[in-house]
């Protein structure tokens, strides 16, 4: 029982020796404003997230093919480019980036490719 009386003596003034003492001083809270930004994610950022795409390319850097950004830089955001990206990603190819081709990819859907590359080309900064 006496050990219990020490020990609880021992903590009470080890936590009481942490303690800082007020010296009068008052303090001002203010509350701290914080935004929260959400970010919605686009119906082509999502089908690019689930394909193999991000097995090659990046938002921002090159991997193996180049960066998205880079390929929204190169390409403007009209039919002509969307419908041209869509055959190549579908169809493959290579010559344009570098040596290393891209493999076709016939099991997806045109609509949904259509999708990624409209998004792709959004990132044109």
């Amino acid at each position: 029982m006496k050990i219990k009386y020490l020990l609880i003596t021992i903590a009470l003034v080890t936590l009481s020796s942490f303690a800082k003492y007020n010296s009068g001083k008052k303090y001002i809270s203010t509350p701290i404003k914080s935004e929260i930004t959400v970010q919605q994610i686009s119906e082509g950022e999502k089908l690019i997230a689930k394909s193999d795409c991000i097995g090659c390319h990046n938002k921002d850097k090159k991997i193996i093919g180049p960066a998205y950004s880079e390929i929204a830089k190169k390409y403007s955001s009209n039919d002509k480019n969307i419908n041209y990206l869509v055959g190549k990603v579908i169809a493959g190819g290579s010559g344009v980036w570098g040596t290393i081709p891209m493999l076709p990819h016939p099991t997806y859907k045109k609509e949904d490719v259509k999708t990624m590359v409209k998004y792709i080309l959004s990132l044109k900064k």
